[in-house]
């Protein structure tokens, strides 16, 4: 996976999880957030302190804040095995990797029950680079 970030956090993405996050979908539920580093802004600290999730864990590929295991994410099923996630995770990340069915293929694999996935809207380039 190849990533490269924005600037800024979008808004909307907060705004997206306030208005459509349940809480009995986060709750004491395993969490796995994917392409989790921290850039200019996480839906992580809003989910642990108003959700309280049992586990929650960050994964990207490279070393950052909110990261807690490197791992890319067009290998998330090799690393963690089927189903052992109830929540997936991923914020404006899609738009950043070369096979980005790979990675939901991935994601669904690892998943239980939800995702909450946002992207930027049509109409932004591609921005992923080669590493």
């Amino acid at each position: 996976m190849n990533i490269a970030f924005n600037k800024i956090m979008n808004i909307a993405v907060l705004e997206f999880f306030i208005e459509n996050a349940q809480k009995e979908e986060l709750e004491n539920k395993r969490i796995l957030e994917v392409g989790s580093k921290y850039v200019n802004g996480s839906v992580r600290p809003l989910i642990e302190k108003f959700f309280k999730p049992r586990e929650y864990i960050g994964v990207d590929i490279e070393e950052g804040k909110f990261v807690d295991i490197i791992c890319d994410a067009e290998n998330l099923i090799d690393y963690f095995g089927k189903e052992t996630f109830d929540v997936v995770v991923a914020t404006e990340l899609l738009e950043h990797v070369k096979d980005w069915r790979k990675v939901i293929n991935n994601m669904k694999e690892v998943l239980k029950q939800n995702v909450y996935i946002t992207t930027r809207s049509e109409g932004f380039s591609l921005s992923w680079i080669p590493l």
